[in-house]
């Protein structure tokens, strides 16, 4: 929301407060947090202290690196919950503090905040005593409105060079300097400034993060009221935000997920292909088996079939019953699926259609929403007659889960969460719930009762969504993923922005439809999609109104499909091994450039491509030509496929066919690459081969292979000095063994032998051994 009318004046029925000096600093009995009590101007004499409203500041840390500021202006107006999100660490940490008479500052970890006393009052924020960014003069805010509905605001700097990332999955511009961005949960597509998945979160390549915490709207300006400044506001009477520290980004962010929830690690089997009936077709098990047959027909690994909407009665979703006219054995045409080695996962929302059986039995007992009045909410959008279940009464929780439990009991084994966007602000809740601050909170609470009655069915590991909408801490329930994307490149583009968009918001988990949602692509958007999507964290061919299977295409799109995801399940255990890793730290699988190189600085901007795990570039082509333009930051890059080796620091431009793409790995990268490419959930360390990447003199590479469960099953690490490579390993792995990617030739080994081919020098390690040295 904007306040001011260009540099100079304030806009027509505003009056912005903000703290001019400090009057009063106290530090608490317990040593661990500050308040400040800042006045709107000077104080000339005792007559100034009347009439006049102070702003209290309260700074303290909830864990190492973290700073947490805190404003009001009235301290006891009541704020309904949820008024804030629940976070890992809600306690004060130990901190340092300071307390001059020029300034006041309060130290965690390496992350501090300095309050000058004097006029102007600045609040800065730094690491290791390196400026992270302030609130300067007139940045801190409170606007009295003259409709009565008062704000608070907060501008922080945004340096020369300084670039905005997050906020959540946002389609538009990847930077977001310049945006308008308001922190709302909407259904609007892929194709708009709505998004599904809204953060109040964003990093810079400054290296800090910026965490709202307020479930309900806020609204930014990203240098676009003020150009040098990053503004943030929230109705009410106080405003709470996080500066969150860190060595990198990626430290920023492991710091950012340990207050707000760690991602859970899905399944190894979730990571396959995912394959659906797509969205208004039509239908039945005779369909659903043609396609499962076909696909096994033509070697296509399937892992996962999802049923959309229809595998229930139009016009009653959800009464979470299989539609008997189509299906009338659900349960043993779920086993007949199961027998073919598949999982199986069904759609639902968290709407109660005026049709379905369940809604006289959800309103009878009190679990739909309702309005001021006492009736339940409806309305007809999407399905006629709906009500929305409450997930604030802790009894519509478990009616809701009894429900989905009878289908997991049947054979179901996960649940695409769907919508949780649409939801009401003139509504009355259980608990007495603002529904301001439920609006974009619902999707948390939603996805939360789905993700832990499939952990308390399945086993913890064995939980996985595919949900559409989140909010902070929606890291926690994955995967997600984008929504409806249309089928075009340009769709494609805005998706992967949204992807990356995400990632550095906390979330380690996303996917996308490949193809497109809306409309049918044509055969060469099909085929570049399915490069896109079998190189993404999670694999879904999903359509709106066709079906997705690519021998509809043409018999070309079956090959690329093939080998597309025999390429995944080969490389299964470096994936699997980077998510385990990624869950531990809280980091993105498809990783934004400037998360890895943050020192480059072409990688603020890099949208087109991205880092899949720590070591493989990908570069997903977005036209017809075949035509990559990419960017490979300055190292030795070995293409994966072809084993050409580029020097990096440079922009290449090349032409590619469907069965290749820009995938690059990265010099020093050691790649377990499995012995199977027909299933994801094998035993990966079982054949396993290490591929070595133009390993550097001086440096190692280490590669941990784990178990489907994420235990780590086997662990290698090689090193080079001048001209001798050794590889040293730990744990059980038979049959291992180590690839030479791009090596001309080998003098000699000891324990083991080498053979030479066109893909490079495999090294065979002698029966039993540890340890391989390889001379060049």
């Amino acid at each position: 929301m904007k306040f001011t009318d260009g540099y100079w004046m304030t806009r027509e029925g505003y009056q912005v407060l903000t703290p001019y000096e400090v009057h009063d600093v106290k530090v608490d009995s317990n040593n661990n947090r500050i308040t400040v009590y800042a006045t709107h101007r000077h104080l000339e004499n005792r007559a100034n202290t009347l009439n006049e409203p102070l702003m209290t500041m309260e700074f303290s840390s909830p864990m190492k690196d973290i700073i947490r500021a805190k404003f009001y202006h009235h301290k006891g107006t009541r704020r309904l919950g949820p008024a804030s999100f629940p976070l890992m660490n809600e306690g004060d940490a130990a901190v340092e503090i300071k307390d001059s008479a020029e300034s006041v500052t309060l130290t965690s970890g390496d992350t501090a905040v300095t309050i000058t006393k004097a006029h102007p009052l600045t609040i800065t924020y730094t690491y290791k005593g390196r400026k992270l960014t302030r609130s300067g003069h007139r940045s801190t805010g409170y606007i009295k409105a003259a409709d009565g509905n008062h704000q608070f605001r907060e501008q922080l700097d945004i340096g020369i060079g300084e670039t905005v990332y997050g906020l959540g999955e946002r389609f538009t511009p990847f930077v977001k300097n310049g945006q308008v961005v308001d922190i709302w949960n909407q259904d609007g597509g892929t194709a708009s400034e709505q998004a599904y998945k809204n953060v109040p979160f964003y990093v810079t390549n400054r290296g800090y993060g910026v965490f709202v915490n307020h479930p309900e709207l806020v609204s930014y300006e990203i240098a676009s009221e003020k150009v040098s400044k990053a503004q943030f506001s929230v109705a009410g009477e106080q405003l709470e935000y996080y500066i969150v520290g860190g060595e990198s980004l990626k430290d920023v962010l492991s710091n950012y997920t340990a207050l707000t929830g760690k991602p859970a690690l899905p399944p190894a089997w979730s990571f396959g292909l995912w394959l659906t009936t797509s969205f208004t077709t039509n239908y039945d098990e005779a369909t659903v088996t043609s396609f499962v047959d076909g696909m096994a027909e033509r070697d296509l690994p399937l892992a996962v079939f999802h049923f959309d909407c229809f595998w229930m009665k139009e016009y009653e979703w959800c009464n979470f019953e299989w539609d008997e006219r189509v299906f009338p054995d659900p349960k043993g045409m779920l086993e007949r699926l199961k027998a073919k080695g598949l999982h199986i996962c069904v759609w639902i929302n968290s709407y109660i259609a005026q049709r379905s059986p369940l809604f006289d039995e959800a309103m009878e007992l009190g679990y739909l929403v309702k309005r001021p009045d006492g009736s339940v909410w409806q309305w007809d959008l999407w399905q006629y007659g709906m009500g929305l279940v409450d997930f604030t009464n802790p009894a519509a929780c478990d009616w809701f889960k009894s429900k989905l439990a009878v289908l997991i009991d049947m054979g179901v084994d996960s649940f695409k969460t769907d919508f949780g966007e649409r939801i009401p602000t003139d509504v009355v809740y259980f608990d007495g719930s603002d529904p301001q601050q439920m609006h974009n909170y619902y999707t948390q609470l939603y996805n939360k009762v789905v993700f832990e009655l499939l952990e308390e069915k399945r086993g913890k590991g064995e939980a996985a969504l595919f949900a559409r909408s989140a909010t902070a801490g929606g890291q926690q329930f994955p995967v997600h993923w984008g929504g409806d994307c249309e089928a075009t490149y340009e769709s494609m583009a805005e998706s992967l922005r949204g992807g990356l968009s995400l990632g550095l918001s906390g979330f380690s988990f996303w996917s996308h439809d490949i193809g497109g949602f809306e409309q049918s692509s044509p055969p060469d958007l099909y085929k570049r999609w399915v490069a896109f999507g079998l190189l993404s964290s999670h694999s879904r061919l999903h359509g709106s109104t066709s079906y997705r299977v690519p021998w509809l295409y043409d018999e070309e799109a079956v090959d690329v499909l093939r080998h597309y995801t025999k390429l995944k399940l080969r490389l299964m255990p470096y994936l699997f091994g980077q998510s385990v890793e990624s869950v531990r730290i809280g980091l993105p699988v498809m990783r934004a450039m400037v998360l890895e190189f943050g020192d480059d600085p072409t990688a603020d901007y890099l949208d087109r491509q991205y880092m899949l795990g720590d070591s493989i570039l990908v570069a997903p082509i977005f036209n017809a030509e075949g035509e990559s333009t990419y960017y490979l930051p300055k190292g030795t890059w070995t293409h994966y496929l072809t084993g050409e080796q580029v020097e990096g620091g440079v922009w290449r431009q090349d032409r590619y066919d469907y069965f290749s793409m820009p995938l690059f790995v990265r010099e020093n990268s050691l790649i377990p690459v499995g012995a199977e490419d027909s299933r994801p959930d094998y035993d990966y360390a079982a054949g396993v081969t290490l591929q070595l990447f133009a390993l550097q003199d001086g440096a190692s590479a280490t590669a941990v292979v784990p178990t489907v469960a994420g235990e780590t099953a086997f662990t290698a690490r090689a090193s080079r000095i001048g001209s001798t490579i050794t590889v040293d390993t730990q744990g059980q792995a038979e049959g291992w063994q180590v690839l030479l990617r791009g090596a001309n030739s080998v003098a000699s080994i000891q324990g083991g032998a080498a053979d030479a081919g066109a893909e490079g020098v495999r090294i065979i390690p002698a029966a039993g051994a540890a340890q391989v040295v390889i001379e060049l």
